[in-house]
């Protein structure tokens, strides 16, 4: 069974359990209303023999809908398995099969750190990109056999994320705006630095260089990726 028609017919059940519910609460109140009408003295006004009724019908539907839920219940429990697998597969890919040379093994390898760095990659975007994902949607980075990967932004302009031990030893990530054209790469620590650099470079003007003396010497050895 495909995925669409699966989550179709988890979808119809659901709501013929729900339906089910609900119908045993209202047949149970119709009856206990009925019931309790007829039981209420003759002697009563018919106001009181009505509040008897209402509450007698509260009482049928609550019984009658306590007992439907010894057989629904399992029956949600077993459709929220259902729905819990389903998504825990949607999107799922099995690994290849194994290799039989040392050369497949290493492209298998290969192929998996690309993976691994992108998703790396925008999984660490959070810490520039806090709205609604833009730089964290995983198909937009192409990641790399060293373990850095590439957002591709405009023509010529790219995000390059590599991550890098700082003084404690601790590893972090690290951004940075690439051109094609050579200029110095630009840390970035925040969205509004990338729409000021797109903004510059749409308007023709030049960008500023890297002004801090660490970035420059950490980002020197990207000068030229991407170059065209």
């Amino acid at each position: 069974m495909t995925a669409t028609l699966r989550q179709t017919a988890n979808t119809v059940a659901s709501s013929m359990i729900e339906g089910a519910s609900m119908a045993t609460a209202l047949i149970g109140g119709a009856g206990g209303a009925y019931i309790g009408y007829e039981l209420a003295p003759t002697d009563w006004s018919d106001g009181a023999r009505i509040a008897f009724a209402g509450a007698v019908a509260v009482v049928g539907a609550v019984a009658i809908d306590g007992l439907a839920e010894l057989v629904l219940a399992p029956m949600r429990r077993l459709m929220h398995k259902s729905r819990s697998t389903a998504s825990a597969n949607t999107g799922r890919t099995s690994a290849p099969a194994p290799a039989d040379t040392l050369d497949q093994a290493l492209a298998q390898v290969a192929t998996a750190t690309e993976d691994d760095a992108a998703n790396r990659a925008a999984s660490a975007a959070w810490r520039i990109d806090q709205g609604d994902g833009f730089l964290r949607d995983v198909d937009r980075w192409r990641g790399y056999e060293d373990g850095e990967a590439s957002f591709y932004l405009a023509p010529g302009v790219w995000l390059h994320y590599r991550s890098e031990k700082n003084k404690y030893g601790n590893t972090e990530p690290r951004f940075a705006l690439l051109t094609g054209d050579g200029e110095m790469p630009v840390v970035i620590t925040g969205m509004e630095q990338i729409r000021h650099r797109l903004a510059a470079r749409a308007a023709g003007l030049p960008t500023a260089p890297v002004t801090s003396a660490d970035d420059e010497a950490r980002n020197d050895d990207l000068t030229g990726v991407h170059s065209v």
